[in-house]
């Protein structure tokens, strides 16, 4: 085993220096010079389109690898193990075949991984973080206000919600702690995002047993009550209890809604929470191969993949790389759990929130009303085929049908 060592040392270094005297020094890395038979790495370096295999724009992998700016000295590189941990992380396969792809060890696969993975993790609190400033809080609140069609909700700064990780569970008697209520394994990702899908609060790592409202409570986010700003609230489906303090939640009426002003809320506040349910769409459409199949690595390791995935998430919104997300949206969780949050409940906020959807918005003095109403009605107008007049006249004789004739008799 050491002769053969020996030997294959002894052939990397004389290729190597063949490839160094070709004179081709600069054209290519290194890496990809002594490689030549790795296609991966040949497509990118020839400045091919990187999302098919890395699910990532140029741009955006730019970004990410200026955000890491990780100079080894040693190893692989930084560019290269960037590579190897996206190309795990977009395929989902094994480290055994991500090491014949790129012509490495398996071990050395599973450490660039798990480095990567902290290296990006490490700098969540420069990608996922609340608004910094009084206009981006402004930005986010009028961008809600947009999505929700009402200047009712100027006021929401977020919309929050869970989302099931599929894994394959740890065994014993505590792997029966991971099963959801669809039955299947997960770890529970709770995000807030803001009006464009991009996340500035997670929270990851509770077993999918657990109810929403429980994860909720045990977050950072509803025990350091630091967001949203006084007079601010956040959008929460109806697995959220309605709250003021600490943490202001607005949720949907429950079912059965009674009255026409509560249908009207509940459709607005469904047009603008419904952002956060594209953008785990969106991330699950980017890395389908990571939410769509069990995450087969240790389940202390996959609160940190997760997060991986939403920083990435943010990076390619940033970077102007989104991708339509192609997944239904998720059921609303379940509404008949109620804790002893709904002590401090916000009915009386949402109420009055339902009242002024219910009245009628300031229009500007110069609105032209007819403008409007020509705008509605002209694609009907356009449309509009005159229907054939319609006969009494029945086919017996020419008397209405149902009507007798002379003879007493009713045509048939």
């Amino acid at each position: 085993m050491e002769r053969l060592a020996v030997n294959r040392q002894a052939r990397r270094r004389l290729v190597y220096l063949r490839m160094s005297s070709s004179g081709d020094r600069g054209q290519r890395p290194q890496y990809c010079r002594i490689n030549l038979s790795v296609p991966v790495l040949e497509r990118f370096f020839d400045n091919h389109d990187t999302r098919p295999d890395f699910r990532l724009s140029r741009e955006a992998l730019a970004v990410l690898l200026d955000l890491l700016s990780q100079d080894r000295r040693h190893g692989w590189g930084a560019t290269i193990e960037t590579l190897v941990f996206l190309f795990w992380l977009s395929s989902g396969a094994s480290y055994r075949v991500v090491s014949r792809v790129f012509g490495m060890p398996r071990s050395t696969v599973h450490r660039i991984v798990h480095r990567v993975t902290e290296e990006v993790v490490a700098i969540r609190h420069r990608v996922i973080h609340f608004p910094r400033t009084p206009e981006d809080l402004e930005a986010v609140s009028h961008g809600f206000a947009g999505l929700a069609r009402h200047q009712a909700f100027r006021r929401a700064v977020g919309a929050i919600d869970g989302c099931h990780v599929r894994i394959k569970p740890p065994g014993g008697p505590d792997g029966q702690c991971y099963r959801n209520r669809k039955l299947f394994p997960s770890i529970i990702l709770q995000a807030v995002c803001d009006h464009r899908g991009r996340f500035i609060d997670t929270y990851v790592g509770w077993p999918g047993s657990v109810h929403d409202s429980r994860v909720l409570r045990h977050s950072p986010l509803y025990q350091r009550a630091v967001y949203p700003p006084p007079g601010n609230f956040l959008l929460a489906d109806g697995g959220y209890p309605c709250l003021q303090h600490p943490l202001p939640l607005i949720t949907p009426y429950k079912r059965p809604v009674q009255g026409v002003a509560a249908q009207r809320f509940n459709a607005h506040h469904s047009r603008a929470r419904s952002i956060i349910e594209r953008a785990f769409g969106m991330m699950k459409t980017r890395f389908r191969a990571i939410f769509l199949q069990a995450l087969e690595v240790k389940p202390t390791f996959v609160p940190q993949v997760i997060t991986a995935c939403a920083v990435l998430h943010n990076i390619c919104l940033g970077a102007g790389d989104v991708m339509t997300p192609e997944d239904e949206p998720e059921e609303d969780g379940d509404e008949d759990e109620s804790e002893e949050l709904e002590a401090a409940s916000g009915a009386p906020w949402r109420s009055q929130l339902c009242a002024e959807v219910s009245t009628l918005e300031e229009v500007p003095p110069d609105h032209n009303y007819f403008q409007n109403i020509l705008e509605t009605w002209q694609p009907s107008i356009a449309a509009y085929q005159p229907c054939k007049p319609i006969s009494l006249l029945g086919r017996c004789g020419g008397q209405p049908r149902g009507i007798p004739n002379s003879s007493g008799d009713r045509p048939k």
